[in-house]
């Protein structure tokens, strides 16, 4: 059994900053995966004085075990597909391209809560630090990562806390960098276990820390425009 590593979300960002603090000095955005990524990257902004904001991909669920999933779809459409469990879970295009427009509705509806009237980020020439309380299957952070890499960041920088060997390794491939506080080799892996606390973050809780985060940073730099 994994032992307990984090009190808490917040615990884990900050250890995460100290391993990013070369990054506090150039031009760089945490973007949270939500909801438990955007209490980790609040502190992570907040120790590396940028901004935060979210970046949205959502678990392609297997229609009949929706715990689990096949893949993973950004709002812009990108998607990343275990090609292998679609064939051998036997689903049809049809059925892939149906699950991908419910989750594309939940996604919208998030980005809309979460940033209301605020813009997408421009990434353009921008270090973009994305963040998670975990990776477990890593299909939510691969499409993150293609997401975010057509929007000409100047380097794509993974940091979390915890992850399975395998899937750090995968992700590795397609980060710039990957930064992973504690790299585990458990047959059966949950990130959950390495927290004290994993309590379910709901929507209001990632609006409040976003809003707080923007409030802080505008408070800071004033002379900046929003991110």
């Amino acid at each position: 059994m994994e032992r307990l590593i984090f009190n808490d979300r917040f615990e884990a960002g900050r250890e995460l900053a100290e391993r990013l603090l070369s990054y506090r000095d150039q031009e760089c955005i945490v973007l949270g995966i939500p909801r438990g990524g955007v209490l980790v990257g609040y502190e992570l902004a907040r120790a590396l004085d940028c901004p935060l904001d979210v970046i949205v991909p959502r678990k392609l669920p297997i229609p009949w075990s929706p715990e689990a999933g096949f893949g993973a779809v950004m709002p812009d459409g990108t998607r990343v597909l275990n090609e292998r469990m679609v064939e051998d879970l036997g689903l049809t295009q049809t059925q892939v391209d149906g699950i991908v427009t419910r989750v594309l509705a939940e996604i919208r509806r998030r980005e809309t809560l979460y940033r209301g009237l605020r813009p997408e980020p421009d990434l353009t020439n921008r270090v973009a630090l994305l963040t998670d309380d975990g990776l477990a299957t890593g299909y939510t952070m691969l499409a993150a990562i293609q997401a975010a890499r057509k929007r000409s960041p100047k380097e794509i920088v993974v940091a979390v806390p915890v992850s399975p060997r395998g899937t750090a390794r995968e992700v590795g491939r397609t980060a710039d960098k990957l930064v992973v506080l504690h790299l585990s080799d458990a047959m059966f892996f949950a990130v959950a276990a390495f927290y004290h606390n994993f309590h379910d973050v709901p929507d209001a809780e990632v609006k409040q820390y976003l809003d707080r985060a923007a409030a802080e940073y505008a408070q800071q730099h004033p002379e900046r425009e929003s991110a």
